[in-house]
């Protein structure tokens, strides 16, 4: 008996020495998904804030890295925290479903939000793959930026693209 005792001592401090690695790498990934985030925002900004801020357009980069690639890297990153955060949640599932009928005594009600969750979840995952965005056909010279917009006239922000398309409506 007291071999299996000591094994299964061995086996927890395994389980518990993976997930101290999977939450310090989980910890790494966050930091990393909103340092990048601020850094695209901030610092790397897009096009048509370039020419407001440095007077001309001009490629920024950041270790030899553009905006969009660093937005690449951030899409990586966010994939490897996902499924790092899946693991999490397998390694103390047997805790978030005693908390949660705890929580939530009335099994039909456990199962009703667990349906909803599911199902927001799913769609949240899904969306990208079904929204369709509005595409409106610039000319050479019609971009966003502070050249000549979509109406013909000099426009300087988002807000002059969004005017005309409801004024064309």
């Amino acid at each position: 008996m007291p071999a299996e005792s000591g094994s299964l001592r061995v086996d927890i401090m395994k389980r518990a020495q993976l997930n101290l690695v999977i939450d310090a790498v989980l910890l790494l990934c966050f930091s990393a998904i909103v340092g990048i985030g601020l850094l695209m925002k901030y610092v790397l900004v897009p096009g048509y804030l370039r020419y407001e801020i440095y007077g001309q357009n001009v490629d920024l980069f950041l270790w030899g890295i553009d905006r969009h690639q660093w937005g690449t890297i951030h899409f990586i990153i966010g994939l490897v925290f996902a499924a790092l955060l899946v693991m999490h949640i397998i390694l103390h599932w047997a805790v978030i479903v005693s908390i949660y009928r705890r929580m939530i005594p009335n099994r039909f009600a456990r199962w009703l939000i667990a349906l909803i969750l599911l199902v927001v979840t799913i769609l949240l995952f899904a969306l990208a793959y079904f929204i369709k965005p509005k595409v409106i056909e610039q000319g050479k010279g019609k971009g966003l930026g502070w050249g000549l917009g979509p109406c013909g006239a000099k426009c300087g922000s988002r807000c002059d693209i969004e005017k005309w398309s409801i004024e064309k409506s």
